[in-house]
């Protein structure tokens, strides 16, 4: 009786679990993508925003700008520090005076690099994202002021060694 009792308990166990539906084993379609092959193109390939490129061509351009007013002013001081003479005489306090001008005219192009920056990082976080292409553009805006910006700094180097800074 108690083996009966436990076959019809393995019967009726049985019968509740139904049919089991099993996970296919074959490869899936994200499988069989190869990682190695790169990207045909990207998902968001858009023309640069008209608006993000007209401001980024202004911030340019008032960096040039900038730096117009920054050379002259550079070479008056680089003309100075040549003829100055020792530490805290006449001339060398002209060529300092002349070399805070030069320093005061890099400031075009500082706020310019630091506009795109902050365009960029705007841009970012109200969209939750940069298209391929305003990147590109942001970046090429900051590579052109940036390259500015550090032949500015050589410069100002250059006529503070001179000074003997």
């Amino acid at each position: 009786m108690r083996s009966r009792a436990a076959l019809l308990s393995f019967v009726f166990t049985a019968a509740c679990t139904g049919p089991v539906v099993a996970p296919s084993l074959l490869p899936r379609a994200a499988e069989k993508i190869d990682p190695r092959l790169p990207v045909e193109r990207p998902i968001n390939d858009r023309p640069v925003d008209a608006a993000l490129a007209s401001k980024l061509a202004a911030l340019v351009g008032q960096a040039q700008a900038g730096d117009a007013a920054f050379q002259s002013a550079a070479a008056e001081a680089q003309r100075l520090a040549g003829s100055a003479g020792p530490a805290h005489s006449e001339g060398w306090i002209l060529a300092e005076q002349a070399l805070s001008v030069a320093v005061a005219a890099r400031e075009p192009v500082a706020r310019a690099l630091g506009d795109i920056d902050n365009l960029g990082a705007d841009r970012l976080q109200s969209n939750g994202g940069l298209a391929p292409s305003d990147l590109a553009a942001i970046k090429s805006a900051g590579a052109a002021v940036g390259a500015i910006d550090v032949r500015q700094a050589r410069i100002i180097e250059q006529v503070q060694a001179a000074l003997g800074r």
